[in-house]
């Protein structure tokens, strides 16, 4: 009988901050500027230069911090971590290691049952998050820019932004769950407006912490980290193939080494990079060009009044004020402008859950085929709410919406004013429906004789015509209603 194991799964997540400029200089943080053009010798670490820390890295960590519902550390300071890389012009790292910013934080996750749609919670330890700044880029032979070369150059363009370490407890279990922390965090810091979370930029990179062991026991596994993940379905794959590779490899009696990984997306596994650094490697000590950090009371609630509602909270909002399902609240409050649209549309007095279906699914599919943000949209949220109210007071079906809809989308408008140019407000006077049904009727005999011999699925037959003749402008349950009672009265 084989073992049954268990996964334990820590991330480490490094977060790029969208401040102007670098941590300890002035240099611009600009993404795709030209090579060594974003430096000065503060960043290069010039001999007799002296770092000063960027306040808004600072207020960045206390807000994520706050937000994470961590512990704001009064008293914190700045370590070097000490390491010879060619893309780290001082041969040190200027990080935080034993006294970090933030301790003891938390952070929600859902996982969606993808069948049933089904949302369950779990809550993720964090552990700490401290500033540190980014290092340089190696470009390395066969790049475009280094087409044909045989060597690599570096680009020090990156060194000196400024990054947020985040490390979870050893609290996930699953890919599942680690791509679903993952994205929590981007979502968390995107709402705070700190960082775009963008991973193909780099701007949110996450390294695995993994082990394994038979279910019930205490102790940990070793642990073998996994990093080179660009996406968070990189993340959930990379990870169920490096349990399935530590299972396979106890059963056969090998043993676990403590070591860095590679997720090759090539051939979906992980392979060997080098053995695990320990703490020790880096010979951490204080850094003496810059002062102690204090954060007082007062600066603290300063940052916390800064605050936007965060995910979490206004999910559970959304289902109590809304009676949204926790799906739909899910789905609306992943991205914070699609959030403030749907309010913006719900004050204008419109049905929640027809406006949640509106967003979430055809406004939705446009922009993702537009490629364009909600913030981009002509069609204003008291627009779609004023579309919305047409449908729920029967002057316009769902159907004449849908038809609108792409010209709204595109050029934005009075749904009301748009419907009455067009001629296409929803027939819903009973006498003058009544004749159109009885005009159908009459003109299929035939079919009006297979509903009376029993074939009840003429009646959509019937419906179809009805909808045909008024341009679908026919009030669709008023028209059910009438056919019914006119097709029970020719019955008799």
């Amino acid at each position: 009988m084989k073992t049954d194991y268990e996964a334990i799964i820590g991330l480490e997540t490094h977060c790029q901050l969208n401040t102007a400029s670098k941590i300890f200089c002035g240099c611009s943080t600009h993404f795709d500027s030209p090579p060594n053009t974003n430096v000065c010798p503060v960043c290069l670490g010039y001999p007799g230069v002296l770092p000063v820390l960027n306040e808004a890295v600072l207020a960045a960590a206390v807000k994520l911090g706050l937000a994470l519902d961590g512990k704001i550390a009064p008293y914190s300071k700045f370590d070097r971590k000490q390491y010879f890389y060619p893309d780290l012009p001082k041969n040190y790292q200027i990080s935080q290691y034993d006294l970090p910013i933030v301790e003891h934080g938390k952070l929600e996750i859902e996982l969606v049952d993808k069948k049933t749609k089904a949302v369950s919670r779990k809550t993720i330890g964090v552990t700490r998050v401290h500033m540190e700044e980014d290092a340089g880029k190696l470009v390395h032979a066969g790049s475009d820019r280094l087409a044909g070369s045989t060597h690599s150059l570096v680009d020090f363009n990156r060194t000196g932004v400024p990054l947020l370490e985040i490390v979870s407890e050893p609290d996930l279990r699953s890919g599942q769950e680690a791509a679903e922390y993952a994205q929590s965090l981007r979502q968390l810091v995107r709402y705070l407006g700190v960082s775009d979370g963008n991973m193909q930029e780099g701007s949110l990179r996450c390294d695995v912490n993994i082990s394994v062991r038979p279910r019930g026991e205490k102790e940990f596994g070793v642990k073998v980290e996994i990093k080179n993940m660009n996406s968070f379905s990189a993340i959930q794959k990379a990870i169920e193939h490096e349990i399935e590779r530590q299972i396979e490899a106890l059963e056969n009696g090998e043993a676990i080494i403590q070591e860095t990984r590679l997720w090759e997306e090539g051939s979906q596994r992980t392979i060997s990079m080098r053995k695990k650094e320990g703490s020790s490697d880096y010979r951490y000590f204080p850094e003496p060009d810059l002062p102690p950090l204090e954060v007082t009371e007062a600066q603290k609630e300063a940052w916390r009044a800064d605050l936007p509602e965060l995910p979490a909270p206004k999910r559970r909002r959304y289902e109590a004020e809304f009676g949204l399902s926790p799906y739909d609240a899910r789905v609306l409050t992943e991205d914070r402008e699609v959030a403030e649209y749907f309010e913006r549309a719900a004050a204008a007095g419109a049905s929640a859950k027809l406006l949640a279906n509106w967003i979430t699914q055809d406004i939705a599919a446009y922009l993702n085929a537009q490629k364009l943000t909600i913030t981009e949209l002509p069609l204003q949220p008291a627009q779609l709410a004023e579309l919305v109210a047409l449908i729920e007071s029967g002057a316009i079906s769902g159907k004449i919406a849908k038809e609108i809809l792409p010209e709204l989308l595109e050029k934005g408008g009075s749904p009301q004013k748009l419907v009455e140019a067009k001629g296409m407000t929803q027939l819903s006077d009973p006498a003058a429906l009544a004749e159109v049904i009885a005009q159908v009727i009459a003109a299929h005999p035939k079919e009006l004789e297979k509903f009376r011999s029993g074939k009840g699925n003429m009646k959509g037959f019937f419906v179809g015509q009805v909808m045909k003749q008024t341009g679908g402008r026919a009030d669709p349950k008023l028209t059910n209603q009438l056919l019914d009672e006119q097709l029970a009265a020719l019955g008799n």
